[in-house]
């Protein structure tokens, strides 16, 4: 399963940041930020919580919203 997010991640420092939060949420298989992309998309594969994927980003200091499938 392939979800969706827009954050406020921007740079390869911020990846970085978030890397050891999004690292630990059970059921994410791969994940990867488009900083090219206006909106900042997070896109994450595997079968986590979506819930638990923004606890996590917000927890490491970054904004995320859920984008419509």
């Amino acid at each position: 399963m392939l979800q969706t997010f827009k954050t406020n991640i921007n740079c390869g420092s911020c990846v970085r940041s978030v890397t050891g939060f999004l690292d630990t949420v059970p059921g994410v298989t791969i994940w990867r930020v488009d900083v090219e992309n206006p909106d900042k998309v997070l896109s994450v594969e595997g079968d986590a919580n979506s819930n638990s994927i923004i606890a996590a980003v917000r927890e490491a200091g970054f904004d995320i919203e859920p984008i419509a499938a």
